[in-house]
């Protein structure tokens, strides 16, 4: 009797351990991946999505014959009857059209996506990891798109006509505050975050939806990665320091951390620079993220980042450069979010999540002792279904919570402190309706209430497309509101968010990867922050502005074998009269004329590939106070030629070289005046430069991993 009991609860045991594995790909009738389809097992919780490249793979301890059941929007449903004997099932799916053709009509105005969740990859994360000039920066390859401005003093975005704090960064839908480094003054920053972190990036230059608020200008919504597939451990020595990651890998889980230490020092020892430093940048950074498959097809992700980095430099007198002040910054950040996604039914998805950002800043400038302390908070839910093969719906709420504190002391001087706490709640709906094969329509709107001006208010956005033949013409039109910069908020917390209106017109072919796009815009500003007295202590809305042009952009990386190259032309008209300016005028980071030229090829034969960025910009203006006209100077063209090379002596082993600027053209940005006129009754002046002519990066990456094939070259 024991022994048949024991052979009774060791078949239960087999069979409960009994699993089997369902995996495969989603794609159309052309080929192309299809991200984002449901995936279940009719009459169960089993199931999942389908990546960025349209795989997915489930377990289920279900057994016997059961329905498999993939839907996506537009598509008619793909059903096959399956058994479930604990093994492995394959499984390749194509999808075919229902009311929209094959390659559907998709909204483009103002975006770039990179994600292939709407099948019409523009730029994808190796695109930003591999650019040559920008050094795996995410706004470095960004500034070779459309739209852009190149503002080589600050490497942030800035995006038609808009300043750099009008373009906004989201993670996994989370907002990101300070997504750059600190860096001093008239020296590019970089972004905090690598690109080999993202399944996806979307790029939108206006026209976006009414999930992101608190952007005017633009949105950088940034996907990250599920579950890694790979246990690895990743070293990289480099000319300006070195790092080491290591990634594990559970059946239904990942964990994966960095170390990098950043140190500038011996390197600028080396190379000339410009900057008078007295302690070059310095910093340390940490970073780990956590993936898990929760249930049948949730998806739990965790990300956090630190970083602090300090450096001393003197800043000299424009009239006697023998005098010179003290700069000196410590600054500390953390990010940290949390985000899940789940599969409610076979047609509504929940998703939504929570993020922190800490920025401070303890710096010496001259005689001032500045702490400056930035929190944020955001939380958000979203819920997205479709009702029908012609309807998708999105709602969602959310809230952001953010405190400042500013605080001044000087020996001669009262101590100074400002400070604010703003909480913005929103709640946002939009639907997309497909009225035909050819077109389709989407609308939303956005209802925000501001706690420190008490008021609510409601910003609509609407986009059409029509398809004709492999091209689609798209039109947006939208109302977005973003509160003041810090520095001007903290001065009136009654001052109103800054407002602009956007219309777009756009143009996409897609065809056999290669991609046209024309697109026209014109953006109006209302309600600017402006300084009402000379002494800037005093402001209000009374700025105005607008913003037009028109982009063309043309990539191709299917005409040639191993080449991949785009070209991208901007030209933009835009005049503020915002801040201390006294009449409309062009800003001084505004250019009419940019160019961008990006070639990559892969040597196969040489186990190298080769990189190449020509970069030009037209002269910006500047305020010369010697002439009556504001803003009236203008610079000289910027141009920069930029290269990197990747060499594999080895599938594991990774030998990366680039450099910048490589006719050594002395670029400059803009020039600082004196307050003072000199002897001859003019203000002297002094040009603000790059800080080297050149940047040379020089790095060993070395991966191991059971897999001998993998290597670090998307991340470099």
């Amino acid at each position: 009797m024991r022994i048949h009991f024991t052979i009774l609860l060791f078949m239960m045991a087999i069979n409960l351990l009994a699993q089997t594995v369902i995996k495969g790909t989603v794609k159309d009738e052309k080929g192309q991946s299809i991200a984002g389809a449901n995936i279940f097992l009719s009459d169960t919780y089993d199931g999942t999505t389908s990546d960025a490249e349209g795989n997915f793979q489930f377990d289920s301890h279900e057994s016997g014959l059961h329905l498999l059941t993939i839907k996506f929007i537009g598509y008619k449903d793909f059903t096959k009857e399956v058994d479930l004997d604990g093994k492995t099932i394959p499984i390749d799916a194509v999808l075919r059209e229902t009311i929209n053709e094959l390659d559907a009509v998709t909204i483009t105005a103002g975006s770039f996506t990179a994600s292939d969740e709407s099948r019409r990859t523009v730029f994808k994360p190796v695109d930003i990891a591999t650019t040559a000039g920008a050094t795996a920066d995410i706004a470095g390859a960004l500034n070779t798109l459309p739209g852009t401005q190149k503002v080589g003093e600050s490497g942030r975005l800035f995006v038609r006509g808009g300043d750099g704090n009008e373009a906004r960064t989201f993670i996994d839908g989370m907002l990101v505050l300070n997504p750059y480094n600190s860096s001093a003054p008239n020296t590019p920053s970089r972004s905090r975050f690598l690109p080999f972190m993202f399944k996806g990036t979307s790029f939108s230059t206006g026209g976006y939806s009414a999930e992101y608020g608190q952007a005017l200008s633009s949105t950088l919504v940034l996907d990250s990665k599920d579950k890694s597939e790979s246990t690895r451990t990743d070293f990289g020595l480099l000319s300006v320091g070195g790092d080491v990651s290591h990634t594990h890998v559970w059946d239904r889980a990942s964990l994966a951390g960095k170390i990098q230490y950043t140190n500038i020092r011996p390197y600028f020892n080396l190379i000339n620079q410009e900057i008078d430093w007295i302690t070059p940048p310095e910093s340390l950074e940490g970073s780990a993220a956590f993936r898990h498959n929760v249930g049948k097809a949730g998806m739990f992700k965790a990300y956090g980042n630190f970083k602090r980095t300090d450096y001393s430099m003197y800043n000299h007198d424009i009239d006697d450069p023998s005098k010179k002040q003290l700069f000196d910054i410590t600054n500390d950040y953390q990010y940290i979010n949390l985000a899940y996604k789940d599969i409610l039914t076979k047609d509504w998805t929940i998703r939504g999540g929570l993020s922190y950002t800490f920025m401070g800043d303890d710096l010496l400038d001259g005689g001032d002792k500045i702490n400056e302390r930035e929190k944020g908070r955001h939380g958000k839910v979203v819920l997205e279904g479709s009702p029908s093969e012609q309807v998708e719906l999105m709602a969602g709420a959310e809230i952001i919570d953010r405190s400042y504190d500013y605080q001044v002391s000087h020996p001669d001087h009262e101590y100074r402190e400002e400070e604010f706490n703003e909480i913005i709640t929103s709640t946002f709906v939009e639907g997309s309706v497909y009225l035909s094969n050819h077109f389709v329509t989407r609308g939303g709107a956005r209802l925000e209430y501001n706690n420190l001006l008490r008021t609510a208010s409601i910003d609509p956005r609407l986009s059409l497309a029509y398809k004709v033949g492999d091209g689609n013409f798209s039109v947006a039109y939208g109302k977005f509101r973003q509160s003041p910069a810090n520095e001007l908020l903290r001065m009136n917390l009654s001052v109103n968010p800054e407002k602009a209106d956007h219309y777009i017109l756009s143009y996409q072919l897609v065809d056999n990867n290669r991609t046209f796009r024309a697109e026209a815009y014109y953006k109006q500003y209302r309600d600017l922050v402006k300084y009402v007295n000379l002494e800037k202590t005093l402001i209000n809305n009374s700025g105005t502005g607008y913003a037009k042009g028109f982009e063309l952009f043309w990539r191709d990386n299917r005409s040639i074998r191993n080449l991949d190259y785009w070209i991208s032309y901007s030209y933009l008209d835009t005049k503020r009269e915002y801040l201390d300016f006294p009449y409309k005028a062009t800003p001084s980071f505004a250019s009419a004329h940019n160019f961008s030229f990006v070639y990559k090829y892969f040597f196969t034969k040489l186990k190298t590939q080769f990189g190449a960025t020509y970069s030009f910009t037209s002269g910006r203006p500047y305020n010369d106070p010697n002439r009556e006209i504001f803003n009236g100077s203008k610079t000289r063209s910027y141009q920069d030629l930029s290269i990197n090379l990747a060499y594999l002596p080895r599938h594991n082993l990774i030998l990366y070289f680039s450099a910048t600027n490589l006719t050594g053209r002395d670029n400059v940005f803009g020039y600082e005046f004196s307050n003072q006129l000199n002897d001859n009754g003019y203000y002297n002046s002094r040009a603000i430069k790059q800080p080297a002519k050149h940047f040379l990066f020089l790095g060993i990456f070395i991966t191991l991993s059971k897999e001998q094939s993998i290597n670090q070259l998307p991340t470099l």
